[in-house]
């Protein structure tokens, strides 16, 4: 076999696992979910599982990985300056990126979501924007940063919340004009009355 085609097999195998790996998240916690559930539900056998992935939790973890890198590229694309003069276009791509990963995004951020996940999703947006944003909020006081972080994320990662449990009625064209509306709406006003935390 070539390597393409056997490059083709595996991403192949991995889609399958990933997929049957949502539908069981969709009824039961992860710790419930046991491999030769999994490679039943897939109609593959257990030693294919174990060549790509240690466990359950491995596979999850890999999994949320590949997405947080994707989130992570798209994110890394933008400047401090992209975000006052093109957030529409940012948050377009991060809509896109939530409804093309629709099943798996809901369950991360659902009720009985990972809260590891949204802690490292959070960490990889502060790790891009303490330095690029503090120049939006023209501020170098880290208070200021993280109580305008903490409002921020916490007010996009409800809007994507409240998307997925809504059943995704809007486009992500819609939903990046509302962020960008509120987003636009905060920095200016941040931007011309920078606070002083005490």
């Amino acid at each position: 076999m070539n390597t393409d085609a056997m490059d083709r097999r595996v991403r192949k195998t991995r889609k399958q696992l990933r997929e049957c790996l949502v539908a069981l998240l969709k009824k039961k916690q992860i710790q419930d979910i046991t491999v030769r559930e999994l490679t039943d539900m897939a109609d593959l056998n257990r030693g294919t599982f174990y060549l790509h992935y240690k466990d359950v939790f491995d596979l999850l973890d890999r999994t949320e990985s590949e997405l947080l890198d994707e989130f992570n590229g798209l994110i890394q694309k933008h400047t401090a300056d992209d975000l006052i003069r093109r957030p529409f276009e940012i948050f377009n791509e991060i809509y896109t990126l939530v409804y093309k990963n629709a099943d798996l995004v809901e369950i991360l951020l659902g009720e009985n979501g990972d809260l590891n996940f949204l802690n490292r999703m959070k960490q990889v947006i502060r790790d891009k924007c303490l330095h690029n944003w503090m120049e939006v909020v023209r501020t170098g006081n880290t208070a200021v940063f993280d109580a305008y972080f903490a409002f921020i994320v916490s007010g996009c990662v409800g809007l994507v919340q409240h998307w997925l449990r809504t059943g995704l009625k809007e486009t992500p064209e819609q939903m990046a004009h509302l962020t960008e509306k509120i987003i636009s709406d905060q920095i200016h006003v941040l931007s011309e009355n920078p606070f002083e935390m005490k």
